[in-house]
């Protein structure tokens, strides 16, 4: 039997937060019930990674998290409390830095290099499109902020933090200002400098400027003294050209990761590539000290599915594989992923809904409508948002793609005549209707799951383009996508090879145009905001939805990752669990978002906010708000960064390309006066303390359903107790792990009312962890491969059982609490009447120790001194 996570626990690594770190909180994990830790990326990264992603160097550890010998100590003291190591793996980009050496050769020697066809470059243009200038190319060359410079690496380029490399055959402008040239030299670069190669050529320089100090005193002359007229001639002689950043979306000429340029997407699909990649991690599973993989960003590869399965071919059969793979509301993870899971973004956001009231949203929606004037629905925010990141993001990468879809539409007869500009809007128009991150074609066996999003797509951008474009653009781009050609086309290849460039470019608008656009654009309730999410969902039962999704996983995916906070989500667990409250009382928070605006209009600013932002900022608010005063003076400066990052993200008034100065600075200036003005204040405390009550228990029904549910449970990193973190990076911040263990050692003999009682210091959250992954530990069996059986009780419980041969788990927790107590009482006792949980037996509970028996169970005894309960068969 292979090897299955338990329950993992993922951790930032970083310059602050090292292997030796990991170790030290290593017994504390284990103590807590953790079987895994799942690590964020390990290789070499950029110097000062925060996170790991921009990788330069997968052939060895990333020295800033410790030496070799350090991570050795670390597996055997990971091996002495029998934690695995999930690992964090980035197939997909690198860092476009000087600290990798692959990109240095390309950027040196252009086509020539041996790392060329590493990266995934258009090299049409001849030269490499790098937008790194923070003004006009003319103005930063001739204001002297790009200097050339000498080292004994050789001539090179720079501006400011960033280090460039010359071309060998552009050494000869340099050094025919130096004449007269040692003979040596001389000849090695005017007479043969094709046969100077980079690495003698640059030797050779630095020895004969070693041996003669005039020589060297001479070319440091030339180098500080070039011209401006020089050193654009030298610049123009590379095979890189600098620009202006902001040109980056007309030009680049490189697959970027997202639209950041300074992570160059890499051709993982080539097998040499693909060998270089994974070396290091292979050698570390074969060692033993890496027990399973999370691939990044899948849907950016080439072909996710056959990289997958390469990677399997080189691992122990059945090896712990998941993936990040975001999915739409209604889509299901491909069978033939040779994985098993996901990260548990879909599990998080069908967990989520269990806690919102429909018809309270609904009633929230028309209390948004009337206070925003927002008139459009969610989808239609996403596909003018989805256009609008096209168009200021990836203009450039459209224009290729739609060349590229001209130049297939060459080889049909009834196609050539389509105007490239043409093809470029119905194939913008498909884009921004499709409703999924990207498809899998493969070959010309597409699939159903994937004819049937793309003929979705087409349809609607009939619909949404019904007058702009020609309709017979629509019937050709479905041929296309859906890999038809007539058969008189020859070249079907090139079908096939535009369809993978195309589901390579759509989940990079879904991610741009949905995630980090129309996310933060549509605030009628923002706890649904949320990676995978569907914020404009109208009339659901989030129970019966919960019950469907995991019984689907407990058939198909029993393995996958349960989720509820990551790195990547846009508010941590509990937040999402207050504004979830919201729901409940719409009427009254209407009245109150009405109330509080009429009282902070004088602190407006030329209308800033707008009413969608100032919504915003009120539930935000109502999520982060610290329960412990010793905290307050944090939320300044944490809603003022989050404010900023929101409104860019949003694109309406500001954005990162183009930051509104004048507009920011009134909209932290309102946040800034609203937290002084003492009469809102007081108002906000106590309107959030009710709903940061009723947001524990919610949290607390979450995580016990979490950690049930099929699947495995993932904790992120500092979430055992109370977590208020909004987005990236305010969910960053240092964890206190020896206050976490301090506190561990004593709940474990706590009393149950007590740690109700006192419910704000977060122990009640940390000893409901504990107890349920001691109940994991206990029953592994059950949890990893167990039957799934909902019980139906009342709309305000969710209940279902786990059961396998061996014996059975039930779980029972409250929801829409506050139609059923006041706040300040938790849900216990004669609450639930005689309402009954159909479920025979006598069970032990595994929080309390109670027992309780029947041919169906009372609730007021199933809840009578927590509000949570897991039973186990007595």
């Amino acid at each position: 039997m292979y090897r299955v996570p338990r329950a993992t626990y993922r951790l930032q690594l970083n310059a602050g937060f090292t292997f030796a770190d990991v170790k030290s909180v290593a017994p504390y994990l284990a103590e807590l019930g953790i079987s895994d830790i799942y690590s964020s990326p390990i290789l070499k990264a950029r110097k000062g990674s925060t996170h790991g992603y921009d990788i330069v160097d997968p052939a060895v550890l990333n020295p800033e998290l410790g030496t070799e010998a350090d991570f050795a100590t670390l597996h055997q003291a990971l091996a002495r409390q029998q934690i695995g190591l999930l690992l964090d793996v980035v197939p997909n980009h690198m860092a476009a830095s000087h600290e990798n050496a692959w990109w240095m050769s390309v950027l040196e020697n252009g086509p020539k290099s041996r790392f060329v066809h590493y990266f995934d470059i258009d090299w049409r243009c001849d030269r490499i499109l790098l937008p790194i200038l923070g003004r006009p190319y003319g103005e930063a060359l001739e204001s002297r902020e790009i200097r050339l410079r000498f080292d004994e690496e050789g001539f090179w380029i720079a501006y400011y933090d960033k280090r460039l490399p010359l071309a060998p055959d552009s050494y000869r402008l340099v050094l025919r200002e130096c004449a007269p040239l040692p003979d040596e030299l001389r000849e090695l670069v005017e007479v043969d400098a094709e046969v100077a190669n980079s690495k003698f050529l640059k030797e050779t320089l630095w020895r004969i400027c070693e041996e003669d100090p005039n020589f060297r005193a001479t070319l440091d002359a030339t180098v500080e003294g070039i011209s401006i007229d020089a050193l654009d001639a030298l610049l123009d002689a590379q095979w890189y050209r600098l620009a202006y950043w902001r040109i980056a979306s007309e030009t680049i000429n490189y697959r970027r990761f997202f639209d950041v340029t300074d992570l160059v997407g890499v051709r993982v699909e080539n097998p040499e590539v693909f060998e270089a990649r994974n070396r290091r991690i292979f050698e570390l599973i074969a060692e033993g000290k890496v027990t399973g993989l999370r691939i990044d960003h899948i849907d950016g590869l080439h072909d996710p599915v056959t990289h997958m399965r390469k990677l399997q071919a080189r691992l122990a059969d059945g090896f712990y594989v998941i993936v990040e793979k975001i999915l739409a509301h209604d889509e299901e993870l491909p069978a033939e992923f040779p994985v098993s899971g996901t990260t548990g973004y879909e599990f998080a956001n069908a967990l989520n809904a269990l806690f919102v009231d429909s018809a309270g949203l609904q009633r929230l929606d028309a209390f948004y409508r009337a206070f925003t004037g927002e008139t459009r629905s969610f989808a239609d925010i996403c596909y003018e948002k989805k256009k609008q990141v096209i168009q200021e993001l990836f203009s450039g990468e459209m224009r290729a793609l739609g060349e590229q879809l001209a130049d297939v539409a060459m080889s049909d007869r009834n196609a050539r005549d389509f105007a490239p500009v043409d093809l470029t809007a119905a194939l913008t128009e498909v884009i921004a209707c499709l409703n999924v991150y990207r498809t899998y074609v493969r070959d010309e066996a597409v699939s159903d799951a994937d004819a049937r999003r793309i003929r979705e797509a087409i349809a609607c951008a009939r619909a949404r383009a019904a007058l702009s474009v020609d309709r017979r653009l629509f019937i050709f781009l479905e041929n296309v996508l859906l890999v038809r050609p007539p058969a008189y086309v020859k070249d079907r290849d090139r079908w096939l090879a535009f369809v993978t460039r195309w589901q390579q470019f759509t989940a990079r608008v879904m991610a741009k145009g949905v995630e980090d656009t129309a996310f933060y654009t549509y605030n009628r309730l923002v706890s649904l905001n949320e990676v995978g999410g569907e914020p404009g969902r109208e009339a659901f039962d989030g129970a019966a939805d919960l019950h469907r999704h995991n019984a689907r996983r407990a058939a198909a995916w029993p393995h996958t990752l349960n989720a509820t906070s990551t790195h990547d989500t846009k508010r941590s667990e509990d937040v999402r669990a207050r504004i979830d409250v919201l729901s409940e009382m719409p009427d009254v928070w209407a009245r109150q978002v009405r109330r509080w605006s009429r009282m902070n209009a004088a602190l407006r600013r030329d209308g800033i906010p707008h009413p969608n932002e100032e919504l915003l900022l009120y539930q935000t608010l109502m999520g982060m708000w610290p329960l412990d005063d010793a905290d307050l003076p944090s939320v300044r400066p944490r809603l003022k960064l989050y404010l900023e990052k929101a409104a860019r993200e949003a694109k309406s008034h500001t954005s990162w390309i183009a930051p509104n100065a004048e507009y920011e600075e009134a909209l932290l200036g309102f946040a800034d006066a609203l937290l002084s003005h003492d009469d809102f204040c007081r108002e906000l405390v106590r309107f959030q303390k009710r709903v940061a009550f009723f947001g524990a228990i919610n949290a607390l029904a979450q995580l016990v359903v979490k950690a049930t549910s099929p699947g495995v449970p993932d904790f992120y990193q500092g979430t055992e107790l109370w977590d208020f973190s909004l987005v990236d990076p305010d969910n960053r911040r240092p964890i206190d792990y020896a206050r976490r263990a301090a506190m561990l050692r004593k709940i474990k003999s706590a009393n149950v009312d007590t740690l109700l009682r006192r419910w704000p210091d977060g122990r009640v959250k940390l000893f409901t962890t504990w107890k349920l992954l001691d109940v994991r530990a206990r029953h592994a069996d059950l949890f990893r491969d167990g039957d799934y059986e909902p019980l139906e009780v009342t709309p305000n419980v969710f209940a279902f059982v786990r059961r396998n041969a061996g014996g059975a788990v039930a779980v029972a927790v409250p929801r829409l609490a506050s139609q059923l107590v006041k706040p300040g009482k938790f849900p216990l006792g004669e609450v639930w009447g005689d309402t009954t949980l159909p479920l025979p037996g006598r069970w032990r509970n595994a929080f309390t120790g109670g027992v309780v028996e029947g041919e169906s169970l009372l609730l007021r005894e199933v809840f009578a001194r927590f509000p949570v309960a897991v039973l186990e068969k007595a």
